[in-house]
């Protein structure tokens, strides 16, 4: 039994004075044997949601399960205890036996074009097959499929749409019709349209959103998962590319320097923003309040940026947060972060199944 005592932010404006933790599960009433409970102090948080992560791979490809461990301890013991597990080649399910670990929403692996993406990650094949493949991921993951939307062409040397129109609405009429909801990886500009009007229901990394598509996605409620932890490396991979791919280069450059008015314009018009780090591949784990911070920076509101990785992020996903008999997961800080978020990188403790943890 565990009794968090304090502040416990059950929603923005819900505080309570306690909970109790009984057999993994909360409870707001006293529970008998109450006086041999132990108790964590603080101001707790549902556990926060990493909305983009990847766990069991590397920038090589799938890891093995020691490897992926330590990713989802990372992850863990920076307060992420849900994570949308945005594409894997690696088998995970392993990880759901352990009460000591991050609870994974997963999308399957990656779908992508034939040779139009990062080698080892994703099944790569032609739009005939698309809908063959989504159909294949939808059964495998938990209510999730990851697309590829764009990459660099080498032939035209920029980032353009990998997959026909028609193929795309008929791969998420498909997955729609087997329960699951669709994302796509998208850096520019070209494939989005497509993507929304075929019934998308998010969209990865949207550095492309324009003052065109913007009140597309804001009419359709199509989420984006900014990544703005990933999007900061732009510069570096738009140098790496510049004697080869010029235009590539200078393309990554223009995306990077407006990130912050895009996703800032986004959340004006009112779609929803979550939060994701891409960890996994190149980037650590462990950035999830970093992602908040950034969004701050772009000029969302502190509350909402929190909600991002909180509250709202668990009722998008469809995962309870602090109601009354959800599993106790949650993180207890020293202070209030609607005050300041910058005090999700340091958690007092973390609690995972109703257990103290790390």
């Amino acid at each position: 039994m565990l009794r968090v005592k304090g502040r416990v932010l059950v929603g923005p404006d819900d505080v309570r004075d306690e909970l109790w933790a009984v057999d993994g599960r909360i409870t707001y009433e006293r529970p008998p044997g109450a006086d041999d409970a132990v108790t964590v102090r603080g101001w707790a948080l549902p556990g926060l949601v990493d909305a983009h992560c990847h766990v069991g791979l590397d920038r090589h490809g799938p890891v093995d399960a020691a490897t992926a461990e330590k990713q989802a301890l990372t992850d863990r013991e920076a307060g992420t205890l849900l994570i949308r597990d945005a594409g894997s080649p690696s088998d995970t399910r392993w990880i759901d036996d352990r009460e000591d670990l991050p609870k994974i929403i997963r999308a399957g692996r990656h779908i992508a074009r034939t040779r139009r993406y990062i080698r080892n990650y994703a099944h790569e094949i032609e739009p005939g097959d698309l809908v063959a493949y989504v159909a294949q991921e939808a059964r495998r993951g938990d209510g999730w499929v990851k697309l590829v939307g764009d990459w660099i062409d080498r032939d035209a040397g920029d980032l353009t749409a990998c997959w026909p129109r028609g193929e795309v609405e008929a791969a998420i009429a498909e997955a729609h019709r087997l329960g699951a909801r669709v994302t796509a990886h998208c850096f520019a500009e070209e494939s989005l349209r497509d993507l929304v009007e075929a019934g998308i229901d998010c969209i990865e990394h949207a550095t492309g959103l324009t003052e065109d598509t913007i009140p597309l996605f804001a009419e359709r409620g199509v989420a984006i998962v900014p990544t703005l932890v990933n999007i900061a490396t732009f510069p570096d991979l738009a140098a790496g590319g510049e004697a080869k791919f010029p235009r590539w280069s200078a393309h990554m450059r223009q995306l990077y320097d407006r990130r912050y008015d895009t996703v800032r314009s986004a959340y004006d018009a009112g779609i929803p923003v979550y939060v994701g780090t891409d960890a996994g591949g190149s980037l650590a784990h462990g950035l999830v309040a970093g992602e908040v911070a950034e969004l701050v920076e772009a000029g969302i509101p502190p509350l909402e940026a929190l909600s991002a990785t909180a509250w709202g992020a668990r009722r998008w996903l469809g995962r309870p947060g602090l109601e009354e008999g959800a599993p106790a997961d949650l993180v207890v800080y020293d202070a209030d972060p609607r005050a300041d978020v910058r005090v999700l990188a340091a958690p007092r403790h973390i609690v995972l199944n109703g257990r103290v943890v790390g």
